[in-house]
């Protein structure tokens, strides 16, 4: 007997996990990726002696990476070495007012007491709940399909929900523990990462608190893309064949069923089974014929996205002394920010952002003498994105950042690129230029998010940021495993 074809579409996080853990168990996968390198949005470039990883920076949730590998018999260490951050990171609340955020837990909790006296016990309490929560959160509730509401129909597992304050807002969780605003504005942090304010989080996501506190930050020497470089290698090694600059533009469908995938150059793939790690809004709206789509275009206009991402990629030709690896800078309040982004989107007045020195870690990002410097504003989806927009952006953030570091960095920037919501639409077909899939609001929880089954198709599957379990990193990594256990349910060798 023949083996059965997959063909994966998209060579990020979650489609790499998809393709590998069907090769591993038998099936012949095609994975075809748009792009002339892997990772999708974790890819990397190099300029001037500077590699810079264009997408994600945080390294959150290890054992999410140690399960992934350790299904294959293998460790992350056998692909990167990883570094555990001290300070994780610093947030900037204004002139002199900066905040390393320790590793160590105890540290942590003596830091919270000198901004709020007594909390301790109080912390104590909350950090015990978010580890509850990330529990059964990420050992059981983001594994599961989300296909049918019988799914969550244990007794236990109504209870373990129930107490997960999943119909409470972030917001008000955080302030039956807190009262200071600094330690406030630094536990509602880890949600921006979900693409929604405090105010429409669940408290479920409290975990990101844990994942954060308990947990910690880390990197993966060499950058972010070491990750993805290391997932090539082990899908390589199960038999994953790869093909790049193979943009899909449609399918060859018989009777609801896809028996071949078509690319931009003129290659065709036959399939018994695909998975869609693209865009899926750019699949289901733009690949498919309109008859075959799951959802209506007014379906995809109603859901509420997670952020877009101004994105600056800077060489800077001295050293930055007075930036650590990550940089938070909350000098500004949240709310307007907020507003600009999901209320009445718009461009923010004083955006927040994020700086990143990765060179402050790791020597080989940069040449001896001089910084990597990666800038982030959020933004809302689908603004109108020209350079003159760009370039206003980039000044304003760069007042603000000389002026709170007290560095003059502009006339030492030796090489500079932007990349921001054009970009996304090009490179990876984002809906709306969004950077962080969809949000996970109360509504687009589980079962309420896009299937990660054709509801039209019979052997076509989605995986990534858009679907279960959500966006982010380590979440994708779990939903290819996911929709590799429904495709091996469904279609067995």
């Amino acid at each position: 007997m023949s083996k059965k074809k997959v063909v994966v579409i998209g060579s990020g996080f979650a489609g790499l996990s998809a393709a590998t853990h069907l090769a591993d168990q038998g099936y012949d996968v095609n994975l075809l990726e748009k792009n002339n390198t892997p990772g999708g949005r974790a890819r990397k470039f190099e300029a001037e002696g500077f590699v810079f990883d264009m997408g994600p920076s945080w390294y959150w949730m290890p054992d999410v990476f140690e399960d992934y590998f350790a299904h294959f018999g293998k460790k992350p260490s056998d692909y990167y070495n990883l570094i555990r951050l001290d300070p994780s990171y610093t947030v900037i609340y204004g002139e002199n007012d900066f905040i390393d955020i320790p590793a160590d837990l105890g540290e942590f909790r003596a830091l919270l007491e000198t901004i709020e006296p007594g909390v301790g016990p109080k912390f104590d309490e909350f950090l015990k709940q978010s580890a509850y929560k990330y529990e059964v959160g990420i050992k059981d509730l983001v594994n599961r399909p989300s296909r049918s509401l019988l799914e969550f129909a244990s007794l236990s597992l109504l209870k373990d929900i129930m107490k997960m304050d999943v119909f409470q807002s972030m917001s008000k969780h955080v302030r039956k523990y807190f009262t200071e605003d600094k330690i406030i504005r630094l536990m509602e942090f880890p949600v921006l990462f979900l693409g929604e304010t405090a105010e429409n989080i669940p408290a479920l996501y409290s975990l990101m608190n844990y994942a954060d506190i308990a947990l910690g930050t880390w990197y993966p020497d060499g950058g972010m893309h070491k990750i993805i470089e290391g997932m090539v290698s082990l899908a390589e090694e199960k038999g994953v064949k790869f093909h790049f600059g193979a943009e899909v533009i449609s399918m060859k469908m018989e009777d609801g069923h896809v028996v071949a995938v078509n690319t931009k150059d003129g290659r065709n793939f036959n399939s018994d089974i695909v998975i869609a790690g693209a865009d899926y809004h750019h699949v289901d709206q733009h690949i498919i014929e309109p008859k075959y789509r799951s959802y209506n275009p007014e379906y995809w206009n109603t859901r509420v996205m997670a952020p877009g991402s101004l994105l600056f990629y800077l060489g800077v030709n001295k050293k930055l002394p007075n930036l650590n690896h990550h940089n938070l800078f909350f000098d500004e309040p949240l709310g307007p920010h907020a507003d600009a982004i999901y209320t009445n989107p718009r461009w923010p007045e004083k955006p927040l952002f994020y700086a990143s020195v990765p060179s402050k870690t790791d020597a080989s990002v940069a040449p001896e003498g001089k910084e990597n410097l990666f800038l982030l504003i959020p933004l809302a989806p689908d603004l109108d994105d020209s350079e003159e927009m760009r370039e206003k952006y980039y000044h304003m953030i760069m007042d603000r950042l000389e002026r709170l570091t007290g560095e003059e960095i502009r006339s030492h920037v030796v090489y500079k690129r932007s990349y921001a919501h054009r970009d996304f639409k090009q490179d990876y077909h984002a809906f709306k230029g969004n950077a962080y899939g969809l949000a996970n609001t109360l509504y687009q929880t589980a079962i309420l998010k896009p299937s990660l089954k054709s509801k039209k198709i019979d052997n076509l599957y989605y995986t990534g940021q858009l679907t279960v379990p959500g966006p982010g990193v380590p979440p994708s990594l779990i939903s290819g495993r996911v929709v590799a256990k429904e495709v091996i349910k469904e279609n067995n060798l």
